[in-house]
């Protein structure tokens, strides 16, 4: 079963945000201490910028790719919960 928090319940203290929306969408909808690594990016590159080790939170801005996102680091062991804003559900 798949982790999903709200935006509102997410701190800093939990683990890194990741928001994987396109960096135009980022820029529009930053959210504060986010860190922004496209989709296609972080599923390219997963093993050179995750670490197992950490908990990650994975968010964009309908919902859509980070579930998808979730699923498979998920499936690669890695410690990972989604993320969603009020207005995605």
């Amino acid at each position: 079963m798949m982790k999903r928090i709200d935006l509102r319940i997410y701190d800093s203290s939990m683990g890194t945000l990741i928001d994987i929306s396109d960096p135009e969408t980022y820029k529009e909808k930053m959210v504060p201490g986010s860190v922004n690594i496209p989709y296609q990016k972080l599923l390219l590159n997963y093993k050179e910028l995750l670490n197992k080790n950490q908990k990650y939170y994975i968010m964009c801005s309908k919902g859509i790719h980070s579930r998808q996102v979730v699923s498979i680091l998920e499936f690669y062991g890695y410690d990972v919960t989604q993320v969603v804003r009020n207005e995605d559900k």
